[in-house]
């Protein structure tokens, strides 16, 4: 199958390119409460809107630098996958908004860069690759479910499909490659 070349230039992640696919996860100065134990020296505020029905576990990622080719998308159905920079390095995640469609919508997938000082929350169904380091190596925090570190195990003609995740190769089923 011949497969077409589509480049992606990644905008800023910020509040309004974020929108349709989850939120950012950064820090806020004016937000927070204090806590009973330590007064004003802690301060701590909740972020809205984390899903998930089963056990959810918190995993470092170390993401080296690689080429910018997107092999792969996925989407999980069960959370909202949350990225979190550990190391404050820059990274691009590749995503589409949700859809009822087994791969994503071509004319809607999108390259987003995050400076490191900010993380981000996936809605429900957002399909995206796993993150790109920008400049050097990043560490990542992620959250997802227990299921879905076993659907990731399930590989079937190179793509992985359980009950919290299609992984879908983009390349072979599209005819697309997107590179950042």
């Amino acid at each position: 199958m011949d497969v077409t070349q589509t480049r992606l230039k990644p905008a800023p992640a910020d509040d309004e390119n974020m929108r349709p696919f989850g939120r950012l996860i950064r820090s806020n100065r004016s937000a927070g409460r204090n806590t009973t134990f330590y007064n004003d020296a802690v301060a701590v505020w909740d972020i809205p809107g984390m899903v998930t029905d089963e056990q959810a576990c918190i995993s470092i990622a170390r993401v080296r630098p690689r080429p910018g080719s997107v092999i792969w998308m996925e989407r999980h159905f069960k959370h909202t996958q949350v990225f979190m920079p550990v190391n404050g390095a820059p990274f691009t995640m590749v995503l589409a908004p949700p859809n009822d469609r087994k791969v994503p919508d071509l004319e809607k997938v999108t390259a987003l860069s995050f400076d490191g000082s900010a993380g981000v929350m996936l809605d429900l169904g957002t399909w995206h690759e796993f993150p790109f380091a920008a400049e050097r190596e990043a560490e990542i925090a992620v959250f997802l479910r227990e299921e879905t570190n076993a659907n990731l195990e399930a590989i079937e003609n190179g793509e992985a499909v359980g009950g919290d995740l299609e992984k879908r190769n983009v390349q072979t089923r599209l005819g697309v490659e997107f590179v950042i």
